[in-house]
């Protein structure tokens, strides 16, 4: 062996890789073809960088056959399939003919485009090649049609264990797990590839029973072998059996790689655990683990989500330059769980390039975080040209904001631009349509989405039941349930929340107890939903008998439930029962407080007000403030009481007024018992006159055309008072008005509403 030849075989890394490079210059055979194609194979071997391979390969004006062949390797293990596709056209200008060793690559890099390719090496006569065929093959079993990947296989003469590998992982890729395992159990023989392909395909298919069985019957186990396991434990959220075979793996010496680590650092953030968080830090020390990228972001994100986003931010910023799409991502998707929006959307502007999963990171931070007019913004942003196409996760965020918001036509805008982008949905995202549509008061529209889905799962349900509940449509809520029994979906504690508060808004007491009967165990909340219904009937001792035989501690739900229904029926005795206790359970809570006030109020009670609202005021709790919003020209006006804010507020006073003098010409007298201080009569007027959503009424009856209907949403419950003027402006209008607060859903018409005055 000649001594550069002896260099050759000993270089390991990079700075080897020049010194070798370096005596190739010195011995002046850096034109020379075999020894330019040798460089270029050393730089594959120790992944050198792009720039510098590239430099040494168009150090020759005409590289040949082996030199282009080497190059081609070098792109495809660095997954350059564009720069293959690339090379391989220019080699006609290099006058090279590409032999039967590059077509395996090329049609690597291909990818599902590939099918071009299998017509010209048919036509060249490189079909034969074993290397082609299981190229070919290999396409085929990944992109499909996989009946073409068998055909090829079916004809092969001789099948090498690679081919049996390849078609059984085809199989698995394409759900026929049957004919995975037939293949397996038909091979002459298996290698450690053909086993962890079974052991992948189950674990990924949610059968981790059999992928342990034949994980345990591998006769030898590779690293990929033990990361396929971990990896299934991990991904079906099984934490603990993850990190009980990762321990196994530990003991049985064999060295763990970069995919093991992140598996299981991902399961540790899984747990959200700090204590079992910082022993595997420990561990990593303790072994002197190289901590790449890969690996540094897994551990950003465990930190992140036991709740350490200082120590989380800390790795990312010393991660640097090295900092990859995924360590941003994570870091904007750790900031924004957390509520901190701020520093989510500064690191969102500040990312070198965003992807779908950045954009998707933001829009549900923003959405699950009560800012639903801003996560439709930004959604708004993201469809502006040069920025990544939204997908189904995207518009399960954006439909959810508009059903919070209560915005029907911007949820049907985002509809419309699904349908526009061909973006499909599955099971959770017509879910998430179900609940926008009726949050959005549009309960035809939500039962025909549930009714084309051809999948429904026991959220679908809930998601109509809840709807039907809001809406105040108790027979319907009862049938639906009947329905899901029938078509073998089991009722779940929240298909029963939902039926029970069906049954307690429309007034349906006995279908409630008989509903409540069926409970093999009622949880806590479900006693919440029986003294709502039993206190709304009016029968308030029997809920307080109910709640003296509870099996558990009342929380919150339960004495929230019966301070309403005293409100409604003036029971002051039973609402300053409910009140005490709830000031116990959650000392924060002003509506507990306004609630009691107004129970005090509505009999004269004065000095009792004013003592709850010095209450308050002694424990620093701040009333919240109502407000009421409506739709209108593509974006969300908002009102509070007494609000002169709005462009068009002189407008809406005069209309206000004049609508006063109408009301009060028909019978309409101010219900000031809401009013929650011992003022002068025409003052309580006043106060109550200008609430949000009487405002937000008026606003919709300026700018919205004669006939058409009102939506309005509102924070808090709707006022009394507020109640009875709504009903005569839909009245002297002509106006179906549909009024969305925080318990149910108001239908405002020819002076009726909906819900027959039982809120």
């Amino acid at each position: 062996m000649s001594p550069l030849s002896t260099i050759a075989s000993n270089v390991s890394n990079l700075n080897q890789l020049r010194q070798f490079h370096a005596h190739i210059i010195h011995h002046a055979l850096h034109h020379h073809n075999y020894w330019i194609s040798l460089l270029i194979s050393l730089c594959t071997r120790v992944h050198a960088p792009l720039s510098y391979t590239r430099l040494v390969f168009h150090s020759l004006p005409r590289p040949n056959l082996f030199v282009c062949t080497s190059m081609l390797k070098f792109y495809s293990q660095l997954g350059s399939h564009h720069d293959v596709l690339y090379l391989f056209d220019q080699m006609r200008h290099y006058d090279v003919s590409p032999d039967a060793f590059v077509y395996p690559i090329l049609i690597k890099s291909a990818g599902k485009t590939a099918i071009g390719v299998h017509a010209h090496v048919l036509k060249l006569g490189h079909a034969s090649d074993q290397f082609v065929q299981n190229a070919i093959m290999d396409m085929y079993a990944k992109h499909g049609p996989i009946e073409l990947a068998r055909d090829l296989f079916d004809e092969m003469p001789e099948r090498t264990i690679v081919a049996w590998n390849s078609m059984i992982s085809g199989y698995w890729k394409w759900g026929y797990e049957a004919e995975a395992c037939h293949l397996f159990n038909l091979m002459p023989e298996r290698n450690v590839i053909s086993w962890t392909a079974m052991v992948s395909g189950h674990a990924k298919h949610g059968d981790l029973e059999n992928a342990r069985r034949i994980f345990d019957e591998m006769p030898r186990k590779s690293v990929v072998s033990w990361n396929a396991m971990l990896s299934g434990y991990a991904q079906q959220g099984f934490a603990e059996e993850a990190l009980r075979l990762f321990e196994e793996m530990m003991d049985a010496g064999l060295q763990q790689d970069e995919t093991t680590w992140v598996t299981i650092i991902s399961s540790c953030s899984t747990r959200g655990d700090p204590y079992l968080a910082e022993s595997l830090v420990r561990l990593l020390e303790r072994r002197q683990i190289h901590l790449n990228c890969f690996i540094k972001t897994a551990l950003l994100d465990m930190h992140a989500k036991c709740g350490n986003l200082a120590t989380a931010r800390k790795i990312f910023d010393e991660m640097g330059a090295f900092r990859n799409p995924v360590s941003w991502n994570a870091m904007i998707s750790a900031y924004a769980r957390n509520g901190d929006l701020t520093s989510a959307r500064e690191l969102f502007y500040k990312m070198p390039e965003r992807d779908v999963v950045s954009w998707n990171s933001m829009i549900a931070g923003y959405a699950q975080n009560g800012h639903s007019a801003t996560a439709i913004e930004l959604f708004k942003e993201m469809t502006t040209p040069n920025n990544p196409k939204p997908d189904e996760v995207t518009m399960v965020s954006v439909i959810s904001s508009c059903g919070h918001l209560g915005a029907l036509e911007l949820g049907k805008w985002v509809v419309k631009f699904m349908d526009e982008n061909r973006i499909k949905l599955s099971i959770s995202g017509y879910n998430s349509l179900i609940f926008m549509y009726s949050r959005c008061g549009s309960m035809d529209d939500a039962e025909k989405t549930f009714q084309m889905m051809a999948t429904r799962d026991v959220i679908s349900y809930n998601a109509l039941i809840t709807g039907f509940a809001a809406h105040g449509h108790g027979t319907e809520a009862i049938e639906l349930m009947l329905n899901m029994k029938d078509e073998g979906v089991e009722p779940d504690r929240i298909t029963f929340i939902g039926v029970l508060t069906a049954c307690s808004h429309a007034g349906l007491s006995e279908e409630g107890r008989w509903i409540f009967e069926m409970i093999k165990t009622p949880a806590v909340d479900h006693y919440a939903c029986m003294i709502d219904l039993l206190g709304r009937a009016g029968e308030l001792d029997e809920a307080r008998r109910l709640i003296d035989r509870m099996p558990m501690k009342p929380h919150a739900g339960v004495y929230g439930a019966l301070l309403n229904a005293s409100r409604i029926h003036r029971r002051v005795d039973l609402g300053e029962l409910a009140a005490y206790k709830l000031f116990e359970l959650e000392p924060e809570n002003s509506g507990n407080y306004i609630l009691l006030s107004n129970i005090y109020a509505s009999v004269g009670r004065w000095e009792d007000v004013e003592r709850v609202r010095g209450s308050m005021r002694g424990r620093g709790v701040n009333k919240t403030t109502g407000w009421s919003w409506v739709e209108f020209g593509g974006k969300v006006h908002k009102f509070k009481a007494g609000d002169r804010s709005h462009k068009l507020s002189g407008e809406i006073y005069r209309v206000l007024g004049e609508m006063g003098k109408k009301m009060r010409g028909v019978g309409y007298i101010a219900d000031k018992s809401c009013v929650l201080r011992d003022v002068e009569e025409e003052e309580k007027e006043d106060m109550v006159g200008t609430h949000s959503e009487k405002l937000a009424v008026i606003f919709a009856l300026v700018v919205t055309e004669v006939g058409t209907v009102i939506r309005v949403v509102k924070n808090l419950r709707v006022c009394g008072d507020c109640h009875i003027a709504i009903k005569m402006i839909s009245k002297l209008e002509g106006r179906e008005i549909v009024v969305r607060d925080n318990n149910r859903f108001h239908y405002f018409k020819y002076g009726l509403c909906s819900c027959k005055d039982y809120w």
